[in-house]
């Protein structure tokens, strides 16, 4: 099978690796490269899922924070990925600078959303013919892919999930250029309900764009015994906008 990377860098594994949360409603039955790009401060690692058609749309995964134990491995990391993949998209996970065998030290924030403008140029790099990208976050993630949204106008759709609206300043949204998801459980405790729900009513004052929230009843923040239900909420949510990405790319 052809590939559009280096293979000396890079190597197929099949799903699912063993450091990988993979349950059996998610595994595809393809193969997930292993890749390194280039950023910032060296190399960064990641997992790629290339799209069959070829205007497919690219999907950038985002982990939470790295001093806290996040990585691109993280359950809901790995299952937001496999929502895009098995919906056609061309997806990347990848861990931020320090993490696993990404070089670089933790950068709180600048850095990491160097990282995150790295991974998408890489990607746009191998997808020339792409003709939508969307960004999806976990936490710091979250916040680190709003971030990323307001500086990259081709990103045209965003999930949010356990925004830390509380611990960093979401006021770069001033305005929001894209429409998007925030996903929230009820009773997490490290970034409470009550602070994404003020930052998304401020979002949904502004016009030409339409920002959606979900609530996963009994979830904490790391969404301990709801990731199936926090999958539910994100495969909906994808489904009712992908008819606008599609159009895009059937049009290109």
């Amino acid at each position: 099978m052809a590939v559009p990377w280096d293979t000396r860098r890079s190597r197929l594994i099949r799903h699912c690796p063993t450091d990988d949360p993979c349950p059996a409603a998610f595994k595809v039955t393809s193969f997930m490269p292993e890749v390194i790009f280039t950023g910032e401060k060296g190399r960064l690692e990641g997992r790629y899922q290339p799209a069959k058609q070829r205007h497919a749309p690219i999907a950038i995964i985002l982990h939470p924070h790295p001093q806290f134990g996040g990585t691109m491995n993280n359950p809901v990391v790995y299952n937001l990925y496999y929502q895009f993949v098995n919906r056609g998209f061309s997806t990347l996970r990848f861990n931020f600078r320090g993490v696993g065998r990404s070089q670089g030290t933790f950068d709180h924030g600048q850095g990491e959303l160097a990282d995150a403008a790295a991974a998408l140029d890489w990607a746009q790099s191998i997808n020339p013919d792409a003709r939508a990208c969307w960004i999806a976050g976990f936490s710091f993630g979250a916040w680190i892919g709003m971030q990323l949204l307001m500086r990259r106008p081709e990103v045209e759709g965003f999930i949010s999930i356990a925004a830390p609206a509380n611990l960093y300043d979401f006021s770069f949204l001033a305005p929001c250029p894209s429409s998007g998801l925030f996903v929230h459980g009820d009773k997490d405790a490290v970034a409470p309900f009550s602070s994404v729900t003020s930052l998304v009513e401020k979002l949904k004052t502004q016009k030409g764009i339409v920002i959606d929230q979900q609530t996963v009843p009994g979830a904490n923040h790391f969404f301990d015994g709801k990731t199936e239900e926090l999958m539910e909420v994100v495969g909906a949510y994808l489904d009712k906008r992908l008819p606008e990405t599609a159009k895009k790319t059937s049009a290109a």
